[in-house]
């Protein structure tokens, strides 16, 4: 009698609670933009998240410290937009603290939503907090406390970063309308991460973003960090002659010729055997020797045995000129 086998799915397998987690974690698909490719790779997002999570850490400590109520600071994603996505994911009224982060060029922005602002507001005051909260422009003696809590936080992301670049950041306004904003062009790359904050139990999200062309060098340097060990100095030392070498015996192809000519389209159709084509090549100028586009060297035509061969010449003064008006 034939032995049959049912194979069981592998989504029946296990407590349905871990079924509904498995479900949960499933990401919706995202239309790829072929006009901004993704550099921001696996490793480097990597390098970043593990900056960013001791940040989320130290702003749990921030927020639980200042507002004194229970309060969690988790990474939510790293994802790389245009600064025209990004603000068009903001609410129409939010809290955008702009700051410069020297050496990374551009602007930057910690965004936290206004309920959340006038929660941390009320909590700092003496308040009991909660989420019935107005919907408003800060007034000034709220906007100096809450000045003195986003440099709290802004030294927080310093730390967290370190080890990446040593960021210096400026304060360099606020804004409470994203498409009013100017941090970046529309169709600049920015970093975006995402934080979920939890006030008692009210739930927030904030922003951290950051320019993606500014961020990357640095993102590679700590990728590839500087040799450790003496041994490894000498190895990469050894390696970058080798490849000098290399370089110098790699053949490439050298063209011995005359200067262009600029001819009309129905001057070249009617060419034909026996016509005679005027050059803009001077008789007395040396031949030009290139290497793609690149004209490095001048030589006059010339025998060697019983190949043709090029003499490197200096160039002449039209020669000179030529190459002065060409510019």
């Amino acid at each position: 009698m034939p032995i049959v086998s049912i194979p069981i799915p592998v989504a029946d397998r296990g407590a349905p609670g871990a079924r509904a987690r498995r479900r949960a974690r499933s990401v919706d698909p995202v239309a790829y933009d072929f006009r901004r490719p993704i550099q921001l790779s696996r490793e480097l997002s990597r390098i970043l998240q593990i900056g960013l999570d001791g940040f989320a850490r130290q702003a749990t400590t921030v927020f639980t410290s200042a507002l004194r109520t229970v309060c969690t600071v988790s990474l939510v994603s790293i994802e790389q937009r245009s600064y025209a996505q990004y603000v068009e994911s903001l609410g129409a009224t939010t809290y955008m603290v702009m700051f410069s982060a020297e050496p990374i060029p551009g602007s930057c922005v910690l965004e936290v939503p206004l309920p959340a602002v006038m929660e941390s507001v009320d909590h700092m005051l003496g308040g009991p907090g909660g989420l019935n909260q107005p919907v408003r422009p800060l007034t000034e003696i709220e906007s100096a406390v809450m000045r003195m809590f986003v440099d709290r936080m802004l030294k927080e992301l310093r730390y967290s970063l370190e080890g990446i670049v040593a960021l210096e950041p400026v304060v360099k306004g606020v804004e409470y309308s994203p498409q009013f904003a100017q941090a970046a062009a529309a169709a600049d790359v920015v970093v975006v991460t995402t934080f979920d904050l939890k006030i008692n139990a009210n739930e927030h999200r904030i922003t951290v973003c950051l320019p993606f062309t500014g961020l990357l060098p640095h993102l590679v340097n700590a990728a590839a960090p500087e040799p450790a060990s003496d041994r490894e100095r000498l190895q990469r030392a050894q390696a970058a002659v080798r490849l000098h070498q290399q370089f110098e015996q790699v053949p490439v192809d050298v063209t011995v010729g005359f200067r262009s000519t600029r001819l009309a389209p129905h001057d070249i159709s009617g060419l034909a055997v026996g016509d005679v084509l005027r050059l803009s090549h001077p008789a007395a100028a040396p031949l030009d020797v290139t290497v793609g586009d690149t004209t490095f060297a001048h030589a006059t035509p010339g025998v060697n045995g019983r190949r043709v061969a090029a003499l490197i010449v200096a160039p002449t003064q039209a020669t000179t000129s030529a190459s002065k008006e060409t510019r």
